[in-house]
């Protein structure tokens, strides 16, 4: 299917690592230009490499997205090389056990900011351009909103935000035709969710339990299947959906496990 995506300018938080690197892969194999933003700017030169070497073209913007002025510097800076701004993918940030029992108000307020504050600022920021394009924005989220985990209050609440942020503006964009969508994610392969895994004490043991808990394959998703669903959705193609929360999540969150245990 040919998502209609050439040349477009699509921001990625995140871009380097995890779902947002699938995502800027996926992005460019459509022909659209992701511009990566992250802190460090080896991982960012590390991603580009990849999607050059495979016929595609991207971009990079060094930038720590819990420094409000590097928001907006973020942005000005797409501008000043590109001119425009078709969409934005806001999926930066940290599972960081701020829990409310041994948390505290720095701690908190601090993943508030990993992981939630620069959405709203990227997209305040980016706003005026993709109001031009009528463009769509993309929030990537996760179960924790709706599910709890436990011992990540900050992490949670950073995801209820993200949830309510995205019905919030996918109806005061109306008038613009911007469209406004999340990805709400379960249980994701990626290296933050490896290196979390490993401080567990049987890590192996309890890896195979949560996969036991995923109704469809009882296996993790991929990155790759969120990026999938995230080129779709930022695509002409989903150009009358707005305002959803999709889970992609091979039945998690609203299958019942003990189907997959049964199985």
């Amino acid at each position: 299917m040919n998502l209609e995506l050439q040349d477009k300018i699509i921001i990625v938080t995140g871009g380097a690592k995890g779902i947002g690197r699938s995502i800027a892969i996926a992005l460019a194999e459509e022909g659209a230009l992701p511009v990566i933003i992250g802190r460090k700017e080896r991982d960012n030169a590390l991603v580009i490499k990849d999607i050059e070497a495979s016929g595609g073209k991207a971009f990079a913007v060094q930038a720590e997205l819990t420094e409000p002025d590097a928001c907006q510097q973020a942005v000005e800076q797409v501008l000043d090389k590109f001119g425009q701004i078709d969409g934005l993918v806001n999926n930066a940030g940290l599972n960081d056990g701020v829990s409310l029992e041994n948390g505290n108000y720095e701690d908190f307020l601090k993943g508030l900011h990993n992981s939630l504050i620069h959405y709203y600022l990227m997209a305040h920021f980016a706003l005026p351009a993709l109001k031009k394009t009528k463009g769509s924005i993309l929030n990537i989220s996760s179960k924790t909103a709706e599910t709890g985990q436990g011992g990540t209050s900050a992490y949670a609440a950073s995801n209820g935000g993200r949830n309510a942020l995205t019905r919030e503006w996918a109806v005061e964009l109306l008038p613009y035709g911007i469209r406004v969508n999340a990805i709400v994610v379960a249980e994701c392969a990626t290296p933050q969710y490896d290196s979390w895994i490993q401080t567990l004490p049987n890590p192996e043991a309890t890896l195979k339990e949560i996969t036991s808990r995923i109704p469809l394959g009882q296996r993790m998703t991929s990155a790759e299947e969120i990026a999938s669903t995230a080129a779709f959705l930022l695509s002409s193609k989903s150009s009358h959906t707005t305002g959803q929360l999709i889970h992609v999540d091979g039945g998690y969150v609203h299958l019942d496990r003990s189907i997959a245990a049964d199985r």
